[in-house]
Order: C-alpha cells, then structure tokens, then sequence
C-alpha cells in the first residue's frame, strides 16, 4: 500500500507561477524592457560646467579689463597723458570690436550690426540663433558674457563721476569714449536677447495654432453630421 503523503514519481512539480494563479508566459508578458535616456542628463551637466570656448571667454574679458587696470594705474608705468590715452583707447576699440563680432556669436549665440541698403538707408539688425543651436554654447560662458558686459559699462561711469568731481577734465573725453564703446556692444547685446524671445514666442503660438487646427476641423465635421443627421430625421 501507497503511503498518503508519497510524492509519485514521474509527476511533474507545480510551476512557482502556478502558485501566484499566473503562467510563466504571462509573467514574460509583464516585463518590459525600460531605456534610460541618460544623454540629456550627460549634456546638461556639460553645458552647466563645461566651457567650450576657453579662448573667446578670455579675450571677452582681457581687453575691458586690461583697459580699467591701464586706466587706474598708468600713472605708474608712465607720465605721458597722451601715451596712456592712446593704449586704453587702443584696448576699448579691441574690446569692442571682439566682443561684437567674436565673443557674443561664440559664448550666447546673438550678434548684431548695422547694414546699409542699396538705396543708402541705414538699419540695425538684431540676431539671435534658435535655441537647439545654442547647444554649443554653455551656461558658465553665458554668466561670464552678460556679467563682463554689464559690470564694465557700470565701472566707467564711476570713473566719469569721480573724473568730474575730481576736475581731471582731460579724462573726461577718454571716460565717455569707453562709456559710449561698451553701453554700444550692451545696447545691442540687450535687443538680440528681446528679439530671441520675441521670435520663441512666435514660434511657440504658432505651434499651438498649428496644433489646434484638426481639433477645430473635426469640430466642424461633427457639428456638420449632427445638423445633417437632424434634417434627416425631419
């Protein structure tokens, strides 16, 4: 006699998806294969510590820095007044030609100029890049940029005030030289940023008004088989 409890043999042993009222190909079923997207994560955190353009972010600063120091101290390296206004009017003109046609399109993505037409009109153009464009820029040369071009400006209006409470009148032409180089490049710098966002917008709402015409088309062709279906029953 067979003992109650014996396991017979040749009998296949439950399944452990049996035990949870599942089979194995179900359970094959519910797992899916999950992608992480750890490129965008990688490239934001180059944009936020990289800087890709080491030399213009230099030279950003150099020339307007270098100008404030002669200005301070050139009285140290040199008695001739007219040798010191010519080496910081020399780096101004550095600084501002670097700075509008270098710096600016490397390190923000904006440039500006001034452009004369066929028939002689004079205009200012404003460029901004598009903003999946602005990739190859990064954030730390963005802060650099726009803290050089607001700080310096600031700085040379300080020297233009202490210039003409101190009666060193002979600075003074130098002084609003730097202020008129420098407020020039943030002026211009100032209406690109405006007229990126200007464009963003556009380019946003014209999107969603894109977006929101099969939305209003399948509206009209319901309102169209409702009318047609109400005559019908008339």
């Amino acid at each position: 006699m067979k003992q109650a409890g014996a396991a017979q043999p040749g009998r296949p042993s439950p399944l452990p998806g049996a035990l949870w009222g599942s089979s194995p190909q179900a359970l094959g079923d519910d797992t899916e294969d999950v992608s992480l997207d750890l490129g965008g994560e990688e490239e934001l955190a180059l944009r936020k510590a990289q800087i890709r353009h080491p030399l213009a972010t230099f030279f950003h600063l150099f020339f307007r820095v270098s100008a404030i120091i002669t200005y301070l101290f050139c009285d140290w390296f040199s008695n001739s007044f007219v040798a010191c206004f010519v080496t910081i009017l020399l780096l101004l003109s550095f600084d501002f030609w670097s700075v509008k046609n270098v710096t600016g399109r490397l390190l923000v993505g904006l440039r500006w100029w001034n452009q004369i037409d066929e028939d002689g009109t004079s205009h200012w153009v404003f460029e901004a890049r598009r903003v999946s464009m602005i990739a190859a820029s990064t954030e730390a040369e963005a802060r650099i940029f726009w803290l050089g071009l607001i700080i310096c400006p600031v700085i040379w209006t300080v020297f233009f005030f202490s210039s003409l409470f101190s009666l060193k009148l002979k600075w003074l032409a130098l002084v609003i030289a730097g202020i008129s180089l420098q407020t020039a490049n943030l002026y211009g710098y100032i209406h690109c940023k405006l007229e990126g966002q200007k464009s963003i917008g556009r380019i946003t709402s014209r999107f969603f008004v894109t977006a929101d015409v099969p939305k209003r088309q399948t509206r009209i062709s319901d309102d169209c088989i409702e009318e047609h279906g109400k005559t019908g029953t008339r």
